[in-house]
């Protein structure tokens, strides 16, 4: 019983979270299960992940995004600020071989783009892209962490984001690709920051 009511919890979620849609949860929960690697790289678009995409990056790619971390930054701002250009770069290799690049900012007013995601799927992918560079060795200063909704519904509309908390403060960080068009760095803020509703200056993204 309790886990019918997790499931039915997770589809309200998706449903509510930035555009109505159900999702094939089992896709979500393999998507985080499954270690990702160059060769097999799942990612989400279409809404909820109503999407999943099978895709990889080629040694040439994975240089490109690797690059920007030469030299390794010297502390958890820094690291903090080569995320953020890695999740862009992520974006733009990855958009066109998925047809995601023309994904905008937000999520609303927005289904005459082909690939357009929405909070979930810019959260799922994010989560992904910085567990490959953790796994590269290319984080240090950071563990990623589940991705967190804001609101849900009842205290303003709901957006997903995935998180990545500092080592040796503990504190955590929201790391949301979804406030720019696809191929812009995340917004990297302090979680509480991103949770009082935080939307950053220039973003087509509306309150």
């Amino acid at each position: 019983m309790k886990s019918r009511i997790s499931l039915w919890l997770c589809k309200l979620w998706l449903c509510l979270s930035c555009v109505p849609v159900f999702a094939d949860m089992a896709d979500i929960n393999r998507i985080f299960r499954t270690t990702p690697q160059l060769d097999a790289l799942e990612v989400c678009q279409g809404g909820g992940c109503a999407k999943p995409s099978l895709t990889s990056l080629t040694h040439a790619e994975w240089d490109q995004i690797s690059r920007l971390f030469s030299p390794m930054p010297v502390d958890a701002q820094a690291e903090r600020m080569l995320i953020a250009k890695a999740i862009a770069k992520f974006e733009a290799i990855i958009g066109k071989k998925i047809g995601t690049s023309n994904d905008k900012a937000g999520t609303f007013k927005n289904s005459q783009f082909s690939g357009q995601q929405d909070c979930n799927d810019e959260a799922i992918n994010t989560t992904t892209y910085m567990r490959l560079l953790v796994q590269a060795g290319l984080v240090k200063f950071h563990v990623v962490e589940d991705t967190r909704t804001r609101h849900f519904f009842f205290s303003g509309w709901p957006n997903t984001t995935a998180v990545i908390r500092q080592l040796d403060t503990q504190a955590r960080y929201a790391v949301d690709s979804w406030f720019f068009d696809n191929g812009q760095p995340a917004m990297i803020v302090p979680f509480e920051v991103w949770k009082d509703g935080y939307i950053p200056e220039g973003s087509p993204v509306s309150r």
